[in-house]
């Protein structure tokens, strides 16, 4: 549902508000601002997906450059080289990472274990300030959401305040 609603305009959000019978300017401003901070909500939930997304990717990331640092190690100690896996080949495709391809294989001394972790470090880095700049624009929205409806509260218990004026003689 949430996918659905995030697709709605501002027109066919505010079809969908119903504050009673009243067409007082003050509550068609609500309705507006109500309006606007289901929009605001909706591309904060975008956002907060994108970002989980984005964690996961980090988390892939962290496990190749272990899983890399590992076979670094092997190759060092045994001072032999260590072939890359097949997950961790089809991952730098995937991302479109280079690696050393020094005797064309997927066997990599120590040294070349370095170009493909810089390789790995690199992305996770990218991968890092995409989730700053997500958060970003989570945090704006959020801060438009509450500016929104506190103005649109503010108008309803102004409208609701008039009312009362009116029904006591005021």
């Amino acid at each position: 549902m949430g996918e659905q609603v995030s697709a709605l305009s501002l027109t066919e959000i505010m079809s969908n508000i119903d504050l009673g019978p009243t067409t007082s300017v003050q509550m068609m401003f609500a309705k507006l601002q109500l309006a606007q901070s289901q929009l605001c909500k909706n591309q904060a939930e975008s956002y907060m997906k994108q970002i989980e997304d984005i964690q996961g990717e980090q988390k892939k990331c962290a496990e190749m450059i272990a899983k890399a640092r590992e076979l670094q190690n092997k190759a060092k100690t045994d001072d032999t080289c260590t072939e890359m896996p097949s997950d961790m080949v089809e991952y730098f495709k995937k991302n479109g990472l280079k690696w050393e391809t020094a005797g064309n294989d997927y066997k990599h001394n120590k040294d070349e274990w370095d170009y493909n972790l810089k390789s790995l470090t690199n992305y996770q880095e990218q991968i890092g300030n995409s989730v700053q700049t997500k958060m970003v624009y989570l945090q704006d929205f959020i801060g438009q959401y509450n500016s929104y409806l506190q103005g649109a509260n503010t108008q309803i218990a102004t409208a609701n305040q008039t009312l009362t004026n009116l029904a006591r003689g005021n």
